[in-house]
């Protein structure tokens, strides 16, 4: 039995894992809620804090969706036992990028608190980013239980935008790390080859007919690589 801690991504909660979790019985879970989000909502912190908080669960295998994704790659790799990586990416590397991306993420989280975070949802979920995502599998209900504050601080404070690129910092986890991107997602399959390639001991998986939510919008396909990977 492995421990696993499991963190998800922007707008979302630990809940946002229920549909996996029948699957995952047979391993210790932690689905935590990320800072500025669910019961952690008034929890701001940047994310090398981040990486130290989520580092008291450990030793444990981290499983990071986009925004949990990066979170976990400022885990300490002492407290790591493996990494699972979905959907994420190391930082942006050009500073110019860097700083236009900090800006997008200062208006979105203007909007955030203009609009309320169900009017917010409304819009975020809209994106063509998830697309392939069925409303049940989004869960909306659980992601009405942030505030418009949290949300904010997570993109100010933990957001791509303000993200230090950690790309020259990946040959310090010696861990075995499961890079999972979807094949619909043709930008995070550009960047989970280049994390599978840099990381020390990788195993990279694209999984059909799936988007940036691979492991909501096709969970059978995506436990299907995840369990035997666990027990590898």
């Amino acid at each position: 039995m492995a421990r696993l801690v499991l963190v998800h991504g922007f707008t979302q909660t630990g809940r946002s894992w229920d549909p996996l979790l029948p699957a995952l019985h047979e391993h210790e879970v932690i689905a935590v809620d990320a800072p500025g989000h669910g019961a952690n909502a008034e929890r701001h912190a940047k994310l090398p804090e981040i990486g130290r908080l989520l580092g008291r669960y450990g030793p444990a295998t981290y499983v990071g969706y986009s925004m949990g994704g990066r979170m976990c790659l400022h885990v300490p790799p002492t407290a790591m036992t493996g990494l699972v990586l979905i959907s994420a990416t190391a930082g942006i590397e050009d500073e110019d990028e860097r700083a236009v991306r900090r800006a997008s993420d200062e208006a979105l989280a203007d909007r955030i608190e203009a609009i309320g975070v169900e009017a917010f949802l409304e819009e975020w979920l809209a994106l063509p980013l998830f697309a392939g995502l069925r409303a049940e599998a989004a869960n909306r209900q659980a992601r009405l239980e942030n505030t418009a504050p949290g949300l904010a601080s997570s993109l100010r404070l933990a957001g791509t935008g303000v993200q230090v690129p950690r790309w020259d910092r990946l040959q310090e986890i010696d861990v075995p790390v499961l890079v999972v991107a979807g094949a619909l997602d043709a930008k995070f399959v550009a960047i989970a080859e280049r994390l599978s390639s840099a990381l020390p001991d990788a195993e990279l998986a694209i999984i059909e007919g799936a988007g940036h939510t691979v492991h909501l919008e096709q969970p059978d396909a995506f436990l299907d690589v995840l369990l035997p990977w666990l027990t590898r």
